[in-house]
């Protein structure tokens, strides 16, 4: 655990320039907007270690995986999300010497995330033989106007006299750090000097997948005075210099606005002029007044969503910072995308989509915003049902496979144990339409688009099983279930166990359907029998003796041990362990039985949830950021409030404390849900199955209080747990809820609040 930010329960805030942890330091500083994104570089440029990423939503670039030891059904590239050209080079030079916090005396350093609004800002005092001068920089990525960012810098001079120059600029002459052979995924179209601006394509690729054509265009003020500048460019770069001369106790202030057009959304010879308007639009205000558009968006998204904690600011801090990354990351206006691993805080992963998203984000995002972002995300993989099914097919097999990773609903990743086996992914997707059907109510989608994914699932389980004829039971061999600590076993509890519920939903959810649905989809009585008759016959292993349900079917015969075993300067043991050692190795990277028993809960009695969770537990090193919010849940549930409270610091503040020292090359996006989840599910205990919304609130001991608000079937609720409970009804109809077994009547308005004591 290294912490390198104070504690703060609104700002992500330093006084010391972490050269040791500069990447570290850039991934929690990173800011988006759900159209771009980059990571906490400085404008000045830096020449020490450092990360340079800027990415635009949607924009990717299929990368040749084809090897010596290709297999049959193997995709045929990997996609991975490509670094955008940089808009936020604002390099500095005062009296000849170019800035360069890596090189340059400087004091008084000062680095903010401000997590009221998005807004990252940076402060320092160079120091020459002649002079000193104060920098303030200022940035964020508008959620008004979405292809817009907006840069800032003040320069005080505090002693001496300095002549400084403003060199700001775009580079679209930009590689990946994790390219082949520094490859370079843009070609440069257009480059204006005079408007200021360069167009990119990517270059050309074999595989059908669209080139992505960007324009980018800089406008510069001094002192809210539009300027050119003196400028020059070349091939896929322009610039434009502005220098002032200044005394002791003057200052000048250079604000940098950008926008950013894709071929997404405008068509490459309409670029300009698009990017020209915009660029008026952005012009028409003050940086300022641009601000305070972007923080109403913030302070409306803040309403509804903020969780507030009373006696613990690291926590505090880590929820809402969650909660904020989260939201510049994805806030459902663009139904064509979908939640990346990494969002836009780093290369890895690839920026693509994976099951993450409906496992954990689904829940969090049906609570704390309005029901057609959860919708859209859910119609974004009706709308690659086609890329489902022709997943299936390369794999020899009926139905509809959703991928593990995609951009556009095809498989793209080429590791054998993920594409062909990581198989449970398609029971996430199937899931995420009941989470979405339970919790909102809304029958919509499940019995339209809903019900076309449900079937194509259902389809590809029952040709993916087989039966056994010595046990006269069907089985799932050669999969990877959660725990990726282990490939290629057989009969994985969790991933038999969701199949088997995947057929059930379908069933069930079939004579409820659209008539015109239901008829395109043709499930013939025979089929809906084979399904059934494989709800009945799954094999899920199980050890009577010790009262638990079995990993797989060898997991056992393993070496059982605890986590704690493992010596500490051997942890992580992915960045410490062969990779063979691992799969030897008893020890879980994140739920599994124990992810099925928290998405299936109502149907486990509590003395089966103790029994896997008490042998389970011990052995999870939780090097999967997906890990410690499922059993922060289910440790919360059991009554096991201290390993719950634990496991919500290792969610909630996983980026922020390095746990597992993978953060320098991004945050973990999808598993911030992770602390949200452990409070509302966890310590508040909410559950929405069976048409009814019910809580069992426990207080942990170092808190006074916590609350938070829910959207729930058009009403709002409220609730705080102290020593009391009180959940009040802010909007909406009244409703009957359950708390700790008693039932309350909630009517609109505070005065009206219902309180149990705990």
């Amino acid at each position: 655990m290294k912490r390198i930010f104070e504690i703060d329960p609104w700002l992500v805030q330093t006084h010391q320039l972490a050269t040791a942890d500069k990447r570290l330091q850039e991934s929690l500083t990173a800011i988006g907007n759900g159209y771009m994104g980059l990571r906490g570089n400085f404008e000045e440029g830096y020449s020490g270690d450092h990360l340079q990423g800027t990415y635009i939503a949607g924009t990717w670039f299929p990368d040749k995986t084809r090897v010596g030891w290709w297999k049959n059904g193997y995709p045929a590239y990997f996609g991975k999300v490509i670094n955008a050209p940089s808009f936020i080079d604002l390099f500095l030079t005062v009296n000849g010497e170019r800035v360069d916090l890596a090189k340059s005396k400087f004091s008084d350093f000062t680095l903010c995330l401000d997590m009221h609004q998005g807004l990252l800002t940076r402060s320092f005092v160079l120091q020459q033989k002649d002079c000193k001068v104060r920098f303030e920089f200022a940035r964020f990525l508008s959620n008004v106007i979405r292809q817009a960012a907006l840069i800032k810098v003040k320069a005080t001079v505090l002693a001496g006299t300095a002549e400084i120059k403003f060199d700001a600029g775009i580079n679209g002459n930009v590689v990946n750090e994790d390219s082949n052979y520094d490859e370079h995924f843009w070609m440069p179209d257009v480059t204006d000097v005079s408007d200021g601006l360069i167009q990119m394509t990517t270059r050309p690729n074999p595989f059908d997948v669209p080139q992505f054509t960007v324009l980018v265009q800089q406008g510069l003020r001094l002192d809210g005075v539009k300027t050119t500048g003196s400028r020059s460019g070349n091939d896929g770069a322009v610039n434009a210099a502005v220098t002032a001369t200044l005394k002791q106790g003057e200052q000048v202030e250079l604000e940098k606005d950008v926008v950013v057009v894709t071929s997404r959304d405008v068509a490459k010879d309409d670029q300009r002029g698009a990017a020209a308007a915009l660029m008026q639009q952005v012009q028409k205000q003050s940086f300022a007044d641009n601000l305070h558009e972007h923080e109403q968006v913030w302070a409306k998204r803040w309403r509804q969503s903020d969780v507030t904690i009373d006696g613990d600011d690291a926590a505090q801090q880590g929820i809402r910072f969650n909660i904020s990354q989260m939201f510049m990351t994805y806030y459902g206006e663009d139904k064509r995308l979908n939640i990346g691993p990494k969002g836009f805080t780093g290369e890895k992963y690839g920026g693509a989509t994976y099951w993450d998203t409906e496992a954990y984000v689904v829940p969090m995002y049906l609570a704390v915003t309005p029901p057609d972002v959860t919708r859209a995300l859910l119609q974004y993989r009706h709308d690659q049902l086609p890329g489902a099914y022709h997943n299936a097919q390369m794999q020899g097999l009926a139905g509809a496979l959703f991928p593990m990773v995609t951009f556009n609903g095809v498989e793209c990743h080429n590791e054998w144990e993920i594409t062909f086996e990581e198989l449970h992914r398609n029971a996430a997707v199937a899931f995420a339409i009941y989470q979405y059907t339970a919790y909102t109510g809304d029958e919509t989608y499940v019995n339209g688009p809903g019900l076309e994914v449900l079937v194509g699932i259902a389809r590809f389980w029952a040709d993916r099983v087989h039966f056994s004829q010595r046990k006269q039971q069907y089985m799932l061999h050669g999969v990877t279930g959660p725990n990726e600590y282990e490939n290629n076993v057989n009969n994985n509890w969790y991933t038999n166990t969701m199949a088997s519920w995947c057929l059930e939903y379908a069933l069930a959810r079939l004579p409820k359907g659209n008539a015109d649905v239901v008829a395109k989809l043709g499930v013939s009585d025979d089929e809906k029998a084979h399904w059934q008759d494989i709800i009945d016959r799954m094999y899920k292993p199980v050890d009577k003796d010790l009262g638990i349900f079995v990993q797989n079917d060898t997991f056992l015969d393993k070496n059982i041990r605890p986590a704690s075993s493992i010596p500490a300067d051997q942890r992580p043991i992915n960045q410490h362990w062969s990779w063979d050692r691992i799969l030897r190795s008893p020890f879980i990277k994140q739920a599994d039985v124990l992810q099925g028993i928290y998405f299936l809960n109502d149907r486990f009695s509590m003395a089966e949830k103790e029994r896997n969770f008490d042998f389970y537990e011990p052995l999870t090193v939780h090097e999967s950021s997906l890990s410690a919010s499922i059993h922060a849940i289910l440790a919360a549930e059991l009554g096991k409030s201290e390993k719950a409270v634990e496991l919500y610091a290792r969610t909630a503040r996983l980026d922020l404390d390095n746990y597992n020292n993978d953060t320098a090359d991004g945050l973990h996006i999808t598993s911030m849900s992770g602390g949200w989840l452990a409070i509302v599910q966890g310590f508040a205990g909410m559950r929405y199955d069976h048409n009814e919304l019910r809580f069992k609130p426990f207080l942990p001991d170092n808190w006074h209080s916590y609350s938070f608000k829910l959207n729930y079937r058009g009403r709002l609720i409220g609730v705080k747990v102290a020593k009391q409970a009180t959940f009040t009804l802010l909007d909406g109809a009244d409703l009957d809820i359950a708390v700790a077994g008693q039932q309350l009547h909630l009517q609109k308005g505070d005065t009206n609040a219902q309180r149990v004591d705990l």
